[in-house]
């Protein structure tokens, strides 16, 4: 459960992160980017072998993360259901989402 977040800074089940993450089924883990500001398949590695339904990626404070093209054919072909709105949308979206199903969310903190 995401308890809140701002501009750098997120707080997952009561502990603080200041660096991007995704929360997965297996837990917490860091998220690193080929390009700082562009999500890309190879980018979504970490959670390739997880079980998830709803993918929320969170464009950052200020949403100037791009999501490629070739990330929503990667979640059509898996049947997964992709959303990608500026960070602190993402964090109320996967509160509610992952209450009801498998949910993944991969997070940037700033920009």
């Amino acid at each position: 459960h995401i308890d809140g977040y701002d501009f750098g800074e997120i707080i997952i089940d009561g502990k603080k992160y200041s660096k991007d993450v995704i929360i997965a089924p297996s837990g917490i883990k860091s998220w690193w980017r080929v390009k700082g500001h562009e999500v890309c398949v190879k980018d979504l590695e970490p959670i390739e072998n997880e079980d998830f339904e709803v993918l929320v990626i969170g464009t950052g404070y200020y949403g100037i993360v791009k999501v490629l093209s070739e990330v929503e054919e990667w979640a059509k072909k898996r049947g997964v259901e992709l959303i990608a709105v500026p960070t602190k949308e993402a964090c109320r979206i996967y509160n509610e989402k992952s209450k009801e199903k498998k949910t993944v969310a991969a997070l940037h903190l700033t920009c």
